[in-house]
């Protein structure tokens, strides 16, 4: 499916991308509020408290809605923090597809490896307890999310690209592994967040350079 934000010419790996974006759901107006008020509240107590320390109670008494209606329409934890995942996911997914380079169309592909490990890098210091939510809800439920799908698909086309008949599809999970919120949070026990993203550029770099 089609994301309507996504204008202008795009190339052949671009709407390739584009397929792997879930439209967002259509809405009545008082559904939309009350998942407004939820995500309001949601996003305040887990900033006070932490993501780990907020019950799905507390977090419908925040927003003055019933257990019932939380839980009909995020199902658990996991799933009101993908849905407020859901917009960051989409703005970064929009910035690879149609903005500036190097992070968007128009530089060349090692480029925009190396920018898009930088960007996501933030994304994931941004919202690490969230991602570590998330992608911890089962076991592979990293694996599973339509946003782990279009990071990977995006890497291997730039991948392919930039180390002609090697094989990108793994390598695109291999640069991937190490982003993954539950690794970080680990290494962060032992190394800063600098030293972090100064290991993540160069692995990136080391994937995309040419080297005798």
């Amino acid at each position: 499916m089609n994301n309507p934000k996504i204008t202008g010419p795009q190339s052949d790996s671009s709407r390739d991308l584009t397929s792997l974006l879930a439209d967002p759901p259509r809405e009545r107006a008082d559904a939309a509020r009350n998942r407004r008020r939820v995500q309001e509240a949601a996003a305040k107590l887990f900033r006070e408290h932490g993501v780990e320390a907020v019950s799905m109670d507390a977090v419908a008494a925040e927003a003055g809605v019933g257990k019932g209606t939380l839980f009909r329409r995020f199902g658990d934890k996991s799933g009101l923090v993908a849905a407020l995942l859901d917009d960051k996911e989409r703005d970064l997914q929009e910035r690879i597809l149609s903005g500036p380079p190097p992070l968007g169309p128009g530089a060349p592909a090692g480029d925009r490896v190396r920018a898009f490990v930088a960007a996501y890098t933030d994304y994931l210091f941004e919202y690490l307890d969230l991602l570590r939510v998330s992608e911890t809800a089962s076991p592979g439920a990293r694996y599973r999310i339509g946003a782990y799908r279009f990071w990977h698909r995006h890497l291997a086309i730039l991948l392919a690209e930039a180390r002609p008949g090697a094989d990108a599809g793994y390598l695109a999970h291999a640069l991937l592994a190490p982003l993954a919120a539950e690794h970080v949070t680990a290494v962060l026990r032992e190394c800063d967040p600098a030293r972090v993203a100064a290991g993540l550029a160069g692995l990136a770099d080391a994937l995309v350079t040419d080297r005798p």
